[in-house]
Formats: structure tokens, C-alpha cells, sequence
């Protein structure tokens, strides 16, 4: 059986973002795991974790494919407490849309990213945007009738301030 869209959301969220770990203050993004809560006990599936530099702790990595609405309030408190629970130093939640109003100030206070990755992105073609930063991947497909001559240079990745 195949990825849903969801999963291979998550996968191309955490390449990219450990592609761009330095942006974020951190060595690199891992996949996803399980944690335990220090305070509960509880045991978290996570998307994803990044470690910090220096060995200074590590955030949790959140991906939501939420299509048709920002992510809401109550889902960034529950990221809050995970973040709490696990002693995390923070976190990043990735969606399209990106967060509502309430979820932006829980955020702000839990020191939580909101970086915006386009809902079909794949590791060659996205856009994604955080800390009013744009990244870009692009694949060109050139035809080329006969006897022409073409002279391309395109980065995969370009940082567009």
C-alpha cells in the first residue's frame, strides 16, 4: 500500500528542514519517533525532532496537512504541553495554511515556529516560508527543438529575503 498524502507531507517537511536546520538553530532534523513525557509518563508519537546546537536540548517538529482551515488553537496547545511535558525548548508546526490568530499567540508564548509548506510539495518543488523568509525548489522541464541552444542556471534552492 502506498503514502497517503499526510505521510509523505511529513517526510518532505522533515528533509527540508534539516536541510535548513542552521535557519532554526539547530545540527539537523531527525524522522519521526516516540518520546516520553518527563512530568506524565505519557508516551508521544512525534513528527519529528530537532537537535539543538551545542547538545542544548532539542524541539518538536508538528506536521499538519490541514487543507482547509489555519490551525486552530487548541492544537497548538496541545503541542505546548507536549513541549512542556517533554521538556523540549520548543517546537515548529508546518501546514499550508498556517495558524489562526489564537494558536499564533500560544506560539509566540512557547517559542513555536510556524513555517508554511505548500500541501503537494515534494523535496525538489516546494515553497516554504517561516521567519519572513521564502525558500523555493524548482525542477525545470525544457523542450528543445533542433538546433537550439540554451544556457540554464537555475539553484534548487534559492533564499528570496
Amino acid at each position: 500500500m502506498g503514502e497517503t498524502k499526510w505521510e509523505s507531507y511529513e517526510q518532505v517537511a522533515q528533509f527540508l528542514l534539516d536541510q535548513m536546520a542552521e535557519h532554526f538553530g539547530l545540527v539537523h532534523v531527525e524522522g519521526k519517533q516516540k518520546i516520553v513525557g518527563k512530568r506524565s509518563g505519557t508516551t508521544y508519537q512525534i513528527d519529528g525532532k530537532g537537535i539543538a546546537k551545542k547538545g542544548d536540548g532539542f524541539v518538536i517538529l508538528e506536521c499538519r496537512r490541514y487543507t482547509s482551515s489555519r490551525q486552530k488553537q487548541e492544537h497548538m496547545a496541545a503541542l505546548a504541553y507536549r513541549i512542556f511535558d517533554t521538556g523540549a525548548k520548543g517546537g515548529i508546526i508546518v501546514s499550508p495554511l498556517g495558524v489562526q490568530e489564537g494558536a499564533r499567540k500560544i506560539a509566540e508564548a512557547e517559542n513555536v515556529v510556524s513555517v508554511r509548506l505548500g500541501e503537494n510539495s515534494t523535496t525538489k518543488n516546494y515553497v516554504l516560508q517561516f521567519l519572513n523568509k521564502i525558500f523555493v525548489g524548482l525542477t525545470d522541464a525544457i523542450v528543445l527543438s533542433e538546433g537550439a541552444v540554451v544556457a540554464i542556471k537555475t539553484p534548487a534552492d534559492k533564499n528570496i529575503p
